[in-house]
């Protein structure tokens, strides 16, 4: 579905790579977390993907980046757009409409959604978001977490086959990030949509994700199932990836034992764990 085949990519009058010989792989149907630490490229990872990058934003692009078998340098943006959804980190420079009902009208319209179909997608995405409520409501009277709604469900209303999400929970609470991956998760094993999501709350993702790539100083320095990713926790560390603390857990049990435990992505892992070392 994703395909990248050694690419490099230098911005425009920059001189050191944001990306560096990336060889990455997504199936259709995957659910791939993309972590790491500040200026990693993880964004300008996402900006391939919907070929963002190089069309609108120039630099020296060596390999390929193929979505659905089209590649991103040879396709309009207008084309891998009916293929990909992305959320932006920066929801305000997304959102262009003043009612939210606008917002989601109007990319519906522009992708010629049939008209009689469109007030169902409005509402099911509406829903799905849990912002019904804010349907009539100005854009700017929303806090920064319910903005981000709007441009969640905004692209949701779109049904694309690949969602790209760049840290698409930074402005939300605890409850309202797990109710957004919770949605992810239902669209990916429900729909088949594959998705990709770039975000700092590792322990959320871990839980969902079942896919990471690391990445560091432009590069993918590891990538695989979640669980076996973790299991280099301190490479991680080193490099500025925090491990969710149930993984940490496990780790020190293992030492202080002296026997390996496996390695645990989620509370309830961490306390059968626990559970079965007390009994």
């Amino acid at each position: 579905m994703i395909e990248f085949k050694d690419l490099t990519f230098t911005y425009k009058d920059e001189t050191k790579p944001a990306l560096q010989e990336i060889r990455l792989s997504v199936p259709e149907g995957g659910f791939l977390g993309v972590i790491g630490p500040a200026g990693a490229g993880k964004t300008t990872l996402a900006r391939a993907i919907t070929g963002m990058v190089p069309h609108h934003y120039p630099g020296d692009f060596y390999g390929s980046v193929s979505v659905n078998g089209l590649d991103t340098v040879d396709t309009s943006i207008l084309d891998i757009s009916r293929l990909v959804g992305m959320v932006f980190q920066d929801v305000d420079s997304q959102i262009i409409s003043p009612l939210v009902e606008d917002e989601i009208l109007y990319g519906l319209e522009n992708f010629g959604i049939p008209r009689e179909e469109i007030p169902r997608r409005m509402e099911e995405a509406l829903e799905k978001v849990g912002i019904s409520d804010l349907r009539e409501r100005m854009v700017t009277s929303l806090s920064g977490g319910q903005r981000q709604k709007v441009a969640i469900a905004s692209i949701i209303a779109l049904k694309p086959r690949i969602l790209v999400l760049d840290e698409p929970t930074g402005e939300l609470d605890p409850r309202s990030s797990r109710q957004i991956f919770s949605l992810l998760k239902e669209l990916n094993e429900e729909q088949g949509i594959t998705v990709v999501v770039i975000e700092q709350k590792i322990m959320l993702l871990c839980e969902f994700a079942k896919e990471l790539a690391v990445l560091s100083e432009g590069r993918i320095v590891r990538q695989g199932p979640t669980r076996d990713v973790l299991a280099h926790a301190e490479e991680l560390q080193a490099i500025g990836v925090n491990c969710p603390r149930v993984t940490t857990l496990s780790r020190i049990l293992s030492r202080k034992i002296g026997t390996e435990q496996p390695v645990c992505v989620n509370l309830d892992e961490a306390e059968t764990m626990v559970r079965r070392l007390i009994g």
